[in-house]
């Protein structure tokens, strides 16, 4: 089923954009000082929330189409995992996005790192859910 396989593109897109951020664009912002840090931080969150977010919803939605459409429980379990950033986002990571985004740019504190450190081990959780979602499509996909 072409749904099946679009979901499936989505999920593993939201999950490697996830993973490489955790992986490779959180370790090296930590290495700047915390200005730097923060100046890279603000443009690159703006953009990546809308792209992460379209992938997560599209691709959560048409798992959830296919699990209707066949009744296979993975095809649900994927699509929650997928969908569950979201939720996730609003209620446990947008207070730290927040006091990061009303830091003023040329802010020099401690907190800074501490407040990115701290995103950083929020975001990971985003990546775990995106990549349990691939598997979990990827295991329904060879039914």
């Amino acid at each position: 089923m072409l749904i099946a396989h679009l979901a499936f593109l989505l999920a593993a897109a939201f999950a490697g954009a996830a993973v490489y951020v955790a992986v490779v664009e959180q370790p090296a912002r930590l290495m700047l000082d915390d200005r730097a840090a923060l100046a890279q931080w603000k443009p690159s969150y703006a953009r990546s929330k809308v792209m992460q977010g379209a992938l997560a919803a599209l691709g959560g939605t048409l798992a959830l189409w296919v699990w209707w459409v066949g009744r296979d429980g993975l095809w649900l379990l994927a699509g929650l995992l997928l969908l569950a950033p979201w939720p996730f986002t609003i209620f446990v990571i947008l207070p730290t996005n927040h006091k990061l985004e009303r830091l003023a740019p040329d802010a020099s504190t401690p907190e800074i790192l501490s407040l990115l450190t701290h995103w950083g081990r929020l975001h990971l959780v985003r990546a775990a859910l995106g990549c349990a979602s691939v598997l979990a499509m990827l295991v329904a996909l060879q039914h």
